[in-house]
């Protein structure tokens, strides 16, 4: 078999029972594929040893007859993700040289599984950011172009690194993580799945702290069938995260039927946004019919503290990682600054931190210190803590009244270029998260799938919302509707 590096999770697991092919040859073809595509700057710390030693392993493990789902399947992973002995920097400067001495608790259990680990993917420094240009190691590109135009395109952030390399086949899976939409706003400009877990699925240990009160991790896959199989070997209890869940994980695969009959689907009017694009709009309209045809009911709804998603998020997730990035000070751990004679703790904290931390972190920061000091914590933080318990109920009143998902697009316009969104007005690089982020603040479980390309020939994702912990219902929705798209669209190798 040629392109092995082109099969998804479900194909390469069958074909490695049948003996069809081994975890070598496509942890080879995967590693020989991401050699040839530097210019997507997609894995930034690549592993090939540990990848060809978990290869043969999960062979053994293969032939022995005692292989889970994953055993054998070669996997990116997320550079937010502590990995033992291997670089993780979160693409920041103040983590250069960190090499954790564990492993966080979702790379483990993949790695439990038998999944092949073929290195670290770029993303957003800290996971801030929309576009995938503030790492540290320069911008992730997106494999795809419009049309004949030669302009380098975002793959979408903060997971980009994880998008553009399972968009370019240059592993079958990678893993992302999601405080505000970052793992389905990628997905949806590369033309891939994404699930964001409901908050609590997945455990948050040893994965570097953004939102402690949003971040979730998630699968990054070819399709809806491959997320499912990923997802069930990253969820479940762990002891070591305080907000992890005590519940038993389904078969997440064994829920694809694709039988939605009976199913109410909810259209929020809320999501109609002035100056939202014809293409999108109508891609929507097609979504609801779609899954209308499968047998689903559709029905308007309302989540009227839409509005307000955004401002409470901009207000709660920089609080947050003021707090979390507190510790990276040039004492504990990362990078230290030279200092000159006669500087104290003050200088040595305020080097550190001015050389560390890129440009959009120290804006979070500040924002997050700002609304979180004597004088503004009741007008700004508990204000928006207070919105997002009234969005919360937003859904709550709407899956009470009998809906089992909501339908909406992922992303309000297709993949822009690199550079075309700049640092000058960062409120217009925060407007990308507008369908997202009411997702993070409800803690609720959403997939992004690619149902179609805009005019420019570049993909279009919609996004399914479900019930808290019905991640194995929502999938099933996510699986008719993904039938029913047909999208098999692939960018043209210009890498």
């Amino acid at each position: 078999m040629s392109d092995l590096n082109k099969l998804g999770l479900a194909e390469a697991r069958d074909a490695l029972r049948k003996g069809d092919v081994t975890s070598v040859e496509l942890t080879e073809s995967c590693l020989k594929a991401i050699d040839e595509a530097d210019a997507l700057n997609a894995f930034v710390h690549k592993t090939p040893e540990i990848a060809l030693e978990r290869a043969k392993a999960a062979d053994e493990r293969i032939k022995d007859g005692d292989a889970p789902s994953m055993c054998g399947l070669p996997i990116g992973i997320k550079d937010l993700f502590c990995t033992k002995g291997v670089p993780s920097q979160a693409a920041s400067g103040i983590l250069e040289g960190f090499k954790p001495e564990y492993e966080s608790t979702v790379s483990q259990q993949l790695a439990d599984a038998g999944a092949v680990m073929l290195g670290k993917l770029n993303m957003d420094e800290f996971a801030m950011g929309s576009s995938n240009e503030t790492s540290v190691y320069g911008n992730a590109v997106s494999p795809w172009r419009r049309g004949n135009d030669d302009a380098q395109l975002t793959p979408g952030g903060s997971s980009g690194g994880s998008a553009s390399a399972v968009a370019a086949d240059l592993c079958l899976a990678a893993t992302g993580t999601d405080t505000g939409g970052s793992i389905r706003q990628p997905a949806a400009f590369v033309g891939i799945t994404g699930i964001k877990p409901t908050y609590g699925r997945c455990s948050r240990w040893g994965i570097v702290a953004f939102a402690s009160s949003l971040d979730q991790a998630g699968p990054m896959t070819k399709d809806v069938r491959d997320a499912a199989i990923m997802l069930e070997a990253m969820c479940g209890h762990d002891a070591k995260d305080s907000t992890s869940a005590e519940l038993a994980v389904p078969n997440f695969e064994a829920m694809l039927t694709g039988d939605i009959k009976g199913k109410k689907i909810g259209i929020p009017k809320e999501y109609r946004m002035d100056g939202m694009p014809s293409e999108i709009e109508k891609l929507w309209a097609e979504g609801a019919e779609m899954l209308k045809a499968a047998g689903a009911e559709i029905v308007d709804i309302s989540l009227p503290h839409t509005k307000y998603a955004l401002p409470a998020y901009y207000v709660i997730a920089p609080a947050e990682a003021s707090s979390n990035l507190a510790r990276y000070d040039g004492v504990r751990f990362g990078h230290r600054a030279q200092l000159a004679q006669g500087d104290g703790i003050t200088e040595m904290y305020e080097k550190t931190r001015a050389e560390g931390f890129g440009h959009e972190v120290q804006r979070r920061v500040m924002v997050g210190t700002y609304v979180l000091s004597a004088g503004f914590y009741d007008a700004y933080y508990n204000r928006a803590r207070r919105v997002r318990t009234l969005i919360k109920k937003d859904f709550e009143d709407v899956f009470a009244a009998g809906v089992d998902a909501i339908l909406t697009p992922a992303t309000p316009s297709a993949a822009f270029g690199l550079g075309e969104m700049t640092e000058a007005d960062p409120v217009q690089m925060y407007l990308n998260d507008v369908f997202t982020v009411t997702v993070n603040l409800a803690g609720l479980p959403g997939i992004s799938v690619p149902a179609g390309l805009d005019k420019q020939g570049l993909p279009l994702g919609l996004q399914l919302i479900g019930r808290p912990w019905e991640e194995g219902d929502l999938l099933n929705t996510a699986y008719a509707l993904e039938n029913a798209a047909g999208f098999v669209a692939k960018p043209g190798k210009w890498w």
